[in-house]
């Protein structure tokens, strides 16, 4: 299955369908001379429009890597659907000026059956609609189509309102569109801005799926020669579209030769089955003397001192050049990292003077979920 062929092919059908919901609409609207309604039908066109802006942004994503951008453009997915909830803001900022003005002016709409059975088909073809690109978006992973989807089916909750208004209107002669028009309008710029919000956190870059690292660390995990995995950061640059890297743990003993062993089996295994181009950078286990093992554990109980560690690694005693190196893994609660790690490689430096302390303050990137 062609990815960018689906989401465009979906899009497509959504163009279609807002289309004809645009034309059913305002000619009702007209015909009734109702605010509510024409309203309805120009989001429906801003509906259309955001389609439009997936198929361009679906497009433009599959772009094939330059010299100036040689991580593809597979973000600009990100930044349409940004753009989307915008549009979906401008929707509910619409919604909530036309209906006080309706408000304001007092007018009151002539409605007839006809208008209430167009008004009925169109919220049952925006909920297919919102439901169906809701699926496709899930299914090709795609957060253009999702912010789609969730836009419809708003769209239908918008149309819904209006129906009510319409009924109580035609029935009991009293006008509520313009307040129902209100609170639906404040309701769909509320979920604007969260359609916004986690398009312009992807783009910033956020942390893994959790089960996504589990699995890969699992994986090499497997590998018999790797004794520990740490330090995997991955970078994602659109759908399956990632550049990582990790270190392993392996026997110092190893020779060139069986490393580069184990480094292709990571790199095979991170292309093939998690779309990843990997990085392995190597951490040698040393613990086989008992000077080694005394020093790792002074500097674990050192480090179970500060709560906002999450992890120690990396450590290596070079006994020749008199060495002492680790990674020590921070929490982003700690407000002062370096504070902390000054003091940890101070009383190491107390505890072993004729050594040299070679610690490394890292990040939590890939271990809380």
């Amino acid at each position: 299955m062609n990815r960018n062929k689906e989401i465009i092919k979906t899009s497509a059908i959504g163009i279609i369908g807002n289309c004809l919901l645009v034309a059913a609409k305002a000619v009702v609207g007209i015909i009734a001379t109702s605010v509510s309604i024409i309203l309805d039908a120009v989001n429906n066109l801003t509906d259309a429009m955001s389609s439009v802006i997936t198929i361009i942004g679906t497009k433009l994503s599959n772009k094939k890597p330059n010299k100036k951008h040689p991580y593809g453009f597979g973000r600009i997915e990100y930044i349409t659907s940004s753009i989307i909830g915008m549009f979906i803001f401008a929707a509910g900022f619409i919604a909530v000026y036309e209906a006080i003005q309706s408000i304001i002016s007092g007018e009151t709409a002539e409605y007839n059956i006809y208008s209430f059975i167009v008004i009925s088909i169109a919220i049952v073809a925006k909920i297919g609609i919102g439901l169906f690109f809701r699926y496709r978006g899930n299914k090709l992973t795609s957060d253009s189509l999702r912010a789609s989807g969730t836009d419809a089916l708003l769209d239908s909750i918008l149309s819904l309102g209006t129906l009510v208004g319409a009924l109580i209107s035609f029935f009991w002669s009293v006008s509520l569109e313009g307040y129902i028009g209100i609170l639906i309008g404040l309701f769909i710029i509320k979920t604007s801005i969260e359609v916004f919000k986690e398009s312009i956190s992807k783009i910033i870059g956020e942390r893994s799926d959790a089960s996504f690292i589990t699995e890969l660390t699992e994986d090499i995990l497997n590998i018999p020669e790797v004794k520990g995995v740490y330090d995997l950061i991955i970078n994602n640059y659109g759908n399956d579209k990632n550049i990582g890297s990790v270190h392993i743990e392996v026997a110092d003993a190893m020779t060139a030769k069986e490393i580069q062993k184990i480094e292709r089996q990571i790199a095979v295994l991170s292309y093939e089955k998690y779309s990843t181009i990997m990085t392995t950078g190597i951490y040698a286990q040393n613990e086989d003397d008992e000077i080694s093992r005394e020093i790792k554990s002074t500097l674990i109980k050192i480090v179970s001192e500060y709560k906002n560690i999450i992890q120690l690694h990396g450590f290596y005693y070079d006994k020749e050049h008199k060495i002492i190196s680790a990674d020590i893994i921070f929490s982003f609660d700690e407000p002062d990292e370096q504070k902390i790690y000054d003091e940890i490689k101070q009383k190491l430096s107390d505890k072993y003077p004729e050594y040299s302390i070679h610690l490394v303050l890292d990040r939590d990137f890939a271990l809380s979920q």
